[in-house]
């Protein structure tokens, strides 16, 4: 149903929380869609960065997707942009919970009660959770 929207073109109502992300499938080669939450967004040299938390773990199809082939479309809003994946170190993952959590702590202690981890509000607990998220770093190609 959200990849519906997004074709609908209604987007944009989603206020950046959600992105649609068209990647090809390892096994077909066909492309893929899959609306996601966008943990954060950012620049990085000039580029906007959209970041994702795998809820699924690394075993969510659209993450070993993009393992396989790191070129990628995303709509966000109106806007199409391709984007190359990157993958943070555990560290790096472990500070991306930490900021999520602190800007939407509901969230991000349902995303960790989901995936398992106890959290019990503090950054640490987050940095330790986080850790052990898959995280994916998403950034506009320039070209």
């Amino acid at each position: 149903m959200p990849v519906l929207l997004f074709r609908m073109g209604i987007g944009p109502l989603f206020r950046g929380r959600l992105l649609l992300l068209v990647h090809t499938g390892r096994l077909t080669g066909e492309p893929r869609r899959t609306v996601l939450e966008v943990v954060g967004t950012g620049e990085m040299g000039g580029r906007r960065t959209w970041t994702l938390a795998s809820g699924f773990g690394p075993r969510a199809d659209w993450y070993r997707n993009l393992r396989r082939t790191p070129q990628a479309v995303v709509q966000a809003g109106r806007g199409y942009h391709a984007v190359s994946a990157r993958f943070p170190a555990p560290e790096e993952g472990g500070e991306l919970m930490a900021r999520y959590a602190d800007r939407h702590p509901r969230t991000a202690r349902r995303l960790c009660a989901f995936m398992g981890f106890p959290v019990d509000g503090s950054a640490e607990d987050y940095r330790r959770a986080g850790a052990s998220i898959p995280f994916v770093v998403l950034v506009e190609d320039l070209s």
